[in-house]
């Protein structure tokens, strides 16, 4: 069976690029539904895009690879084709935009796009092996039981990362890649919950509030979980793609309260209060007893003086804890690294040394913040890659 194109991966990134490619092009994937991620992501509702996305909402070993794609397939024109399919949207918080119904439509979207362009989905087929041909790329493939051999002139690897095992995450394109000679950046979970020494924040599991989290690379204020393992919530996702073993975050309580005024002003009313119980005025209760362990905060306002109200708005706006880890690749929505961007044009997403063979999406070293990031970069470097490809 020969095809013009055959791309690997049936995920937001490949089904865009098939829906671009044209005819004579093969989608392939071992699962038994395309689109899954998609399926599960924004709790069944598809965080599908951002309207602030933009080149500074990435992380890549090269912070200007991915604006080519962005810049000529930005969210307004997958926002253009979500409203062409007539699926009805909305803004959730910073910029985030959600089906009103169920992403589901956005997999229906996007099947009905690659049907339009005449390409082909094969789902439920398993890459046995692959080679580099004179002409392209020779594909052994099982499907329904079967052997089969498929021959291409262009591959395009869009198979993900290694994030969610549990829904076929392998880490495929990646060996591609290196059989092929292309390197790899490191790759680790990002966007994922970050764990403590067993029973830390037991007593807090399920208690959120807003907080502003930072390390010595990034900060972000948004709110932050606690659970059985230790942290979680958005701010927790967004900072551990930044976060490396060993280091430390810090943990602002009280972002943009002026704390040490507030206390001085409520010693003046209500100097009889203990200092736990005026806390529990700006912190929830159980956080407060559980900061109690470390701080004294048994006293009455009457009895503190200024500087150790200073100093205790200074420990609430900077509370440094050490992660001991993460939840892994078991709980990351996506991988941080992967396919080095050096080996490929930013413009069309070709490897630069192997003519024909392509990388789109997650597989490559370009990872987006929380909040529709990642699939505004599927979109992107799926429709850079296809249009490339129906130019052929």
């Amino acid at each position: 069976m020969e095809y013009r194109t055959i791309i690997l991966g049936a995920g937001a990134a490949g089904l865009m690029c098939a829906a671009h490619a044209g005819p004579g092009t093969l989608v392939i994937d071992h699962a038994r539904a395309p689109g899954e991620k998609i399926r599960i992501s924004g709790g069944g509702r598809c965080n599908f895009t951002n309207l602030h996305a933009g080149p500074e909402n990435f992380l890549s070993g090269n912070p200007h690879f991915a604006k080519s794609a962005l810049a000529r397939y930005t969210q307004w024109d997958f926002i253009d084709l979500v409203d062409r399919h007539r699926i009805a949207w909305h803004e959730k918080t910073l910029g985030q935009l959600f089906c009103d119904g169920s992403a589901k439509q956005v997999v229906s979207m996007l099947l009905a796009e690659i049907d339009r362009a005449g390409a082909d989905l094969w789902l439920q087929t398993t890459l046995r092996d692959f080679r580099k041909t004179d002409s392209g790329f020779s594909l052994e493939l099982d499907r329904e039981g079967r052997r089969v051999t498929a021959s291409c002139r262009n591959l395009v690897l869009a198979t993900g990362g290694k994030s969610i095992p549990k829904m076929g995450a392998t880490g495929l394109a990646y060996e591609i890649a290196e059989r092929f000679g292309l390197a790899l950046t490191e790759t680790r979970p990002a966007l994922v919950p970050l764990t403590f020494p067993e029973g830390r924040f037991a007593a807090l599991s399920g208690l959120s509030l807003p907080v502003r989290l930072s390390n010595t690379r990034a900060s972000f204020e948004e709110a932050l979980l606690f659970t059985h393992r230790g942290l979680s919530g958005p701010a927790v996702l967004q900072l551990s793609s930044y976060w490396r073993e060993g280091e430390d975050i810090t943990v602002d309580l009280t972002p943009g309260l002026p704390l040490a005024r507030s206390l001085r002003a409520q010693r003046q009313r209500e100097g009889r209060r203990r200092l736990s119980t005026e806390l529990a005025r700006h912190l929830p209760a159980r956080l407060v007893d559980h900061l109690s362990d470390t701080l004294d905060l048994s006293g009455r306002l009457a009895d503190q003086p200024d500087a150790v109200l200073e100093a205790l708005a200074e420990t609430l706006s900077a509370w440094s804890l050490t992660p001991s880890g993460s939840e892994g690749y078991r709980t990351a929505e996506v991988t941080l690294g992967g396919i080095d961007t050096a080996a490929l044009s930013s413009r069309s997403m070709e490897a630069r040394q192997i003519p024909g063979l392509f990388a789109i999406g997650e597989a490559v070293d370009v990872t987006g913040w929380l909040g529709g990031y990642n699939f505004q970069w599927a979109w992107s470097s799926g429709h850079a890659a296809g249009t490339e490809l129906a130019s052929r």
